[in-house]
């Protein structure tokens, strides 16, 4: 089942290359591919420079079928990704998917435009390969089945026990080859499905999506447009104006909170976002509530009144910054790469994509902005700056920079005219301030809710094309499609705002919060196709929501920023969209016995040296030299064992930029032939069930 990502020859490479200058890795198949370490001294390290070279360039030339990103031999003019169809009774939803898996938990909707219940996918498109070979395709479903390759069908079975039904044996020419993939959801209870590949040159992994490519359809395009305006529905918070039964979890998101908000904004900066947001943030949801010849001074009302909103314990102003705290702080913006969402403001580019931050002279009053970089999430749950959990030093470090390279503005001294103030406060009360921002005051707004919208409506007031001087919508900056997309979803029955999926709610806000910017970009972020498959939904939860008490790579100037609010939605999505449970199945008790050959396999007696590189628990790795490893002792709870035993075949096959040896030949036989006669899968098995120790796994000898 299980094959190398590169040929033999160049396999061996991985075993010198990862090992450190002071042990080679030797595999003699004549003496029972016997793993020996030996000390190579000034050997090892020279070779250890070409092995880098050379393992490099054979990656970029064998191995492009095996990793995450575009397929070389894609046709430019096709989308990345499969076609897929999915319906139930009448309804269907169309999309296109990455990769041919799904899990739907007992009791939810396959996607939020489908009712709960029985359901139907089918996956199309193009399979490219570069090379002519024989392939194997292997599914894990319950339901139903069916694969064709080039019109073949190669597996047709239903999916009754937890285990890997293979195909039958098929050529794939070189190119194109069109794959279809038809499953039937059981009648109750989850519905799961996952198909992987494997070939001579190919490990048994998930089709890589840059491999798999279609040519999108109207109906496509038609369901794109329906998503795309269910998303703006929520993120510009139309369900908190218009009124309707919830289910999909972003209809509740905040925006900031006015209580206290005059100890943290500036009146000038208030005055100015109040009448034109967009001009000072392009693409922001909030829009415009004031116009005609009254907008100006109605805005400078409102900002009065907000301003005159102080906390009982407002921010305390920082000393005067300095050359080095501006420095550190400019090292400490480079190392946590805001530029994956930011403008730096001593940046004179222009990126309508990201974020500004020459206004945070002009925004925050003095000390806020070091309480704001301490906790983001503190006056507004839903923000989309994460929260990189900064020390009072590196938040006084970091604000010192933005502050030093922001505008300077010509500040505007709050108004203190009591009768300015309370026209500001009848604002607020009466035009819809508080349909979204919380406020311990009485709303006087009423907007009618979304089921009496008539179809007309979604042509008028707040999605007017051109609104009248004596309209008093709110005016949103919407391009032409959005509005399109906000009116076509308008005349649909708008059932899937009741509805919701993790997979649904991980694809719309993991491009909201610009997950790709940096996974897969910077080292120490695992490529964002991955992860899916590699983390459990419960550590991953910990991770992206900030209460993991331990550091993965901790050696890496970089950190995972948290996303509180999202942290539990995103984590369930990733597992759910790569065909996992978004709750991890219980365990059998570990097996004693092959985790004592698991204990004897880490060592450097006999066994493949993994403490070369990795800690166990309070043992410390003995020989890193180039890459440590993550501690073995949390392995278990953060990976997926199918991910475990796919990265211990083949770790280059899943990033190509592993240290990781490949301890295993091309017909899945170990290296260590008198362990286990050398039987692959039982020796990964014997690590795993040791791994499954967690922190009471004994020392290594």
């Amino acid at each position: 089942m299980y094959s190398k990502v590169l040929p033999r020859w160049a396999t061996r490479l991985g075993p010198i290359d990862s090992h450190s200058a002071l042990q080679t890795v030797l595999v003699n198949r004549s003496e029972g591919a016997r793993l020996t370490h030996a000390r190579a001294g000034l050997y090892a390290e020279a070779v250890r420079s070409f092995s880098h070279f050379v393992r490099g360039l054979i990656l970029a030339l064998v191995a492009g079928l095996n990793l995450i990103g575009s397929h070389p031999l894609a046709a430019a003019e096709s989308t990345a990704g499969l076609a897929q169809t999915l319906r139930s009774g009448t309804a269907s939803d169309h999309r296109a998917d990455d990769r041919i898996a799904l899990f739907v938990p007992a009791g939810e909707p396959a996607t939020p435009f489908l009712p709960v219940g029985p359901f139907s996918a089918v996956w199309s498109g193009d399979l490219s390969v570069d090379l002519r070979g024989d392939y194997t395709f292997h599914g894990l479903f319950n339901g139903h089945l069916k694969l064709a390759i080039n019109e073949v069908v190669v597996l047709d079975a239903d999916g009754k026990t937890p285990a890997w039904i293979e195909s039958t044996k098929v050529r794939l020419n070189k190119g194109a080859n069109k794959i279809r993939a038809e499953y039937s959801a059981p009648p109750s209870g989850e519905s799961m499905v996952r198909v992987y590949w494997s070939g001579k040159e190919v490990p048994f992994n998930p089709i890589p999506v840059g491999a798999l490519n279609h040519t999108t359809t109207p109906e496509i395009s038609l369901a794109n447009q329906l998503r795309r305006g269910r998303d703006l529905f929520a993120e510009h918070r139309c369900a908190h104006c218009h009124t309707t039964p919830g289910g999909m979890p972003d209809l509740a998101a905040d925006a900031p909170a006015f209580a206290g908000i005059g100890s943290r904004r500036r009146f000038g900066w208030l005055a100015q976002w109040v009448a034109n947001p967009a001009s000072m943030r392009p693409g922001t949801p909030m829009p415009s509530l004031f116009h005609g010849a009254d907008a100006t001074a109605h805005s400078d009302a409102v900002a009065a009144y907000l301003t005159s909103l102080k906390s009982a314990t407002p921010p305390v102003p920082g000393t005067a910054a300095t050359s080095e705290l501006v420095d550190a702080g400019k090292a400490l913006y480079e190392k946590l790469h805001c530029i994956a969402c930011h403008v730096a403001p001593d940046d004179a580019k222009a990126d309508a994509s990201k974020i500004s931050q020459k206004q945070v002279l002009a925004k925050f009053t003095p000390g806020a902005l070091v309480a704001f970089l301490k906790k983001p999430s503190e006056h507004f749950a839903w923000i989309r700056m994460p929260d990189f959990k900064l020390s009072p030093d590196e938040a006084s470090q970091l604000a010192a920079y933005l502050e030093s390279a922001a505008d300077k503005p010509v500040e505007r001294a709050a108004p203190t005219d009591e009768t300015l103030i309370l026209k500001g406060k009848s604002l607020v009360q009466n035009s819809g301030c508080l349909n979204c921002h919380s406020l311990d005051l009485p709303n006087s707004f009423k907007a009618p809710a979304l089921a009496s919208l008539k179809p007309d409506a979604w042509k008028s007031g707040c999605l007017a094309e051109s609104p009248s001087s004596e309209s008093k919508a709110p005016r949103f900056v919407l391009s032409a499609a959005d509005r399109s997309a906000l009116v076509a979803f308008g005349k649909s029955d708008r059932l899937s705002l009741t509805r919701h999926t993790a997979a649904d709610f991980l694809e719309r806000q993991s491009t909201s919060l610009t997950c790709r910017e940096c996974h897969g970009k910077f080292e120490g972020f695992p490529a964002w196709e991955l992860l899916g498959g590699k983390l459990k939904p419960e550590w991953a939860t910990r991770f992206i929501g900030g209460t993991e008490s331990w550091k993965p790579r901790p050696w890496l100037e970089s950190r995972m920023p948290a996303f509180p609010t999202h942290a539990a939605f995103l984590a369930k999505g990733l597992a759910t969209a790569h065909g996992l449970p978004p709750v991890t199945p219980a365990d059998d008790a570990p097996d004693t016995e092959l985790s004592k050959v698991g204990h004897k396999l880490v060592g450097t007696s006999g066994g493949f040296a993994c403490i070369s590189c990795h800690s166990i628990g309070e043992f410390g790795a003995t020989q890193v030299f180039e890459a440590p490893g993550i501690n073995l002792a949390h392995s278990f709870e953060r990976l997926q064992p199918d991910f475990y035993r796919r990265w211990l075949r083949n770790p280059v096959s899943l990033d190509p930029n592993s240290k990781m040896p490949a301890y295993f030949d091309e017909e899945g036989k170990s290296a260590l032939g008198d362990v286990l006669e050398g039987d692959g899968p039982k020796t990964i098995q014997a690590l795993w069930e040791y791994i499954r120790l967690g922190s009471k796994m004994p020392k290594p000898e």
